[in-house]
């Protein structure tokens, strides 16, 4: 039955395959999110916890638009299981180390999405992920906004603990 379905896509299976990783590093980037969100809730930081829910939700809509997107194109997509990640975090600087690291694996993750539908000469599905290379650069620069905000602002104090949560609310 596969090799009839793959007659009915434009797809090759390595790109299929590459695209289903994405999808999953999308879904996992909500969940890693949502648990960031979480912890800053519990901890006190409710404008920065707010931020991060609404980042966990555009992380969701990532997952879903590539997940739609191979069914669209005839393919199998994969449901991804759901992983542990991280629940409690040293401080609300770390929070954003995490989060940056994240940002940039996934935007490297999506340069190897691209160089594969390169090597298959997938024009098609190398212009549904330049969306994503633009959505990317804004990702990573207001994870890094959010770090600089720590050189002005002194998260030991309790006056800089509420601006940066209120600062960090701000961005983007």
């Amino acid at each position: 039955m596969k090799d009839l379905l793959r007659t009915r896509t434009s797809l090759v299976e390595g790109v299929e395959n590459i695209l289903n990783l994405q999808a999953k590093l999308e879904s996992d980037a909500s969940n890693k999110y949502l648990a960031m969100a979480a912890w800053l809730d519990r901890n006190g930081y409710a404008n920065t916890a707010s931020y991060l829910y609404k980042q966990a939700e555009e992380e969701r809509e990532h997952f879903l638009k590539v997940f739609k997107y191979i069914t669209d194109m005839g393919g199998i997509a994969v449901t991804p299981s759901i992983p542990e990640v991280q629940q409690e975090f040293a401080s609300l600087k770390e929070v954003f180390e995490i989060a940056l690291q994240n940002e940039i694996a996934v935007t490297q993750a999506i340069n190897k999405v691209i160089a594969k539908c390169r090597a298959e000469n997938d024009y098609a599905t190398e212009d549904f992920m330049m969306w994503y290379v633009a959505e990317q650069r804004e990702e990573e620069k207001n994870a890094r906004r959010a770090l600089e905000l720590f050189e002005l602002i002194d998260e030991n104090e309790a006056a800089g603990k509420f601006q940066l949560d209120v600062q960090i609310s701000k961005i983007g």
